[in-house]
């Protein structure tokens, strides 16, 4: 077996390079020459960094790998992702069975069936939010005016959290999400969400709705602090990741006006080319962190107990012996062995939904605007390289 070197190689995160959406070209070329190899943390702690398509999945399908991030050497990009995943952590930070007992609760809310009865509601949002957004004007951001409030919205129907406090919330999300907070910061916000969550939660039992919230109540097998957790990872994940994931599509769309015309051409093809952005995009791009719970042979590597493990799931979904070409964006793809999602037992529970509002999102906005366009140079859009989540600060377009 081989053992590769130890001194790491690289640096985490990495600097990207000339096109934004690119993952860094430093991990594109670790994946060609050593598909697992040694980077530097922050702390300077070092971990593995996996890059290849077959190796990641590998990773996340092994109960080897652990979730848990209380465990000795488990990897944190970050002081403040440290506090995030410490601190209050939710059971995406947990192992079987703890993890399998949380996440069961919530996979009924989530299957397919029961979302796509949610479309013409979504639907409904999307066109309302288009009708506002239009009305006598002929460019806005299409951030603010419609990526991130349509899923917002959503999240909080199905929580039964009140959207006129979604200001809130999503300035906590900022802080939770931004590389840069500090332990302090993550505990206060991670401290004020968790509180508004807890309170909700309590007037639940008094007085029920349809909502996620309730139900986790009506169970009466978790404590308000229990389902103000749960309640936190889905209104946090349900937004932030489809708005950034809506915006920075329309914006690659708008940057390949080849594609653009053929989705347009062939608007039955959206389900499709929402796969084939969802590989070329891949918006965590952080990457999905494990740590070994014993030695491990990981494509012909020893990974030992206790060290950990960093799949940049942005440069596997470029992996060319995966997907050909796979640098390049192209929507006859067929791309759903991507792992935007994830893989295993923790691969995204609400995938159907982020896949509905995507639909819905990128099918509404080539329908009802065909002259849609960016409003300002490119190289003027602010990318969320300092996010957790990445995407673009605005979207300046007009029509």
């Amino acid at each position: 077996m081989a053992t590769a070197e130890k001194t790491p190689r690289f640096t985490h995160p990495a600097a990207r390079g000339t096109c934004p959406f690119d993952p860094p070209p430093a991990y594109g070329q670790a994946r060609q020459e050593e598909p697992i190899s040694r980077v530097s943390l922050w702390d300077g702690s070092a971990s593995w960094l996996v890059t290849r398509h077959e190796d990641i999945r590998a990773v996340l399908a092994d109960a080897r790998f652990s979730s848990d991030s209380t465990r000795p050497g488990f990897p944190f990009i970050s002081a403040g992702a440290r506090q995030l995943n410490t601190g209050q952590p939710t059971f995406i930070r947990m192992d079987a069975p703890e993890h399998t007992h949380f996440r069961r609760m919530l996979t009924g809310e989530f299957m397919i069936k029961k979302v796509q009865a949610l479309r013409p509601e979504v639907q409904r949002i999307a066109d309302e939010l288009l009708d506002k957004m239009t009305d006598g004007r002929s460019g806005a951001d299409l951030v603010q005016e419609f990526a991130l409030p349509l899923p917002s919205l959503v999240i909080c129907l199905l929580l039964g959290v009140p959207y006129q406090d979604h200001d809130f919330f999503q300035e906590c999300s900022r802080v939770l999400l931004r590389r840069a907070s500090t332990p302090g910061e993550v505990t206060t916000a991670q401290a004020e969400l968790a509180d508004y969550l807890v309170r909700l939660t309590e007037t639940k039992r008094t007085r029920p709705d349809d909502g996620i919230l309730s139900r986790l109540v009506e169970r009466g097998e978790l404590s308000s602090a229990e389902i103000g957790a749960m309640g936190r990872l889905l209104l946090i994940a349900g937004h932030e990741t489809t708005a950034n994931m809506t915006a920075l599509s329309v914006l690659a769309l708008l940057r390949h006006p080849d594609q653009l015309d053929h989705l347009r051409a062939h608007p039955e093809a959206v389900p499709g080319a929402v796969e084939e952005l969802l590989r070329y995009l891949s918006i965590v791009h952080s990457g999905v962190t494990r740590v070994a719970t014993e030695d491990v042979d990981l494509g012909g590597t020893r990974i030992a107990a206790g060290e950990g493990v960093i799949c940049m799931v942005n440069t596997a979904n470029r992996d060319e012996r995966e997907f050909p070409g796979g640098d390049e964006l192209d929507l006859t793809r067929d791309a759903r062995r991507h792992l935007a999602f994830g893989f295993g037992v923790h691969q995204c529970l609400g995938q159907p939904l982020a896949r509905l509002e995507l639909q819905i999102a990128l099918a509404t906005l080539l329908r009802r605007l065909p002259g849609l366009r960016l409003a300002v140079p490119f190289e003027e859009v602010r990318f969320r390289g300092e996010m957790l989540i990445y995407g673009v600060h605005e979207l300046p377009v007009s029509w």
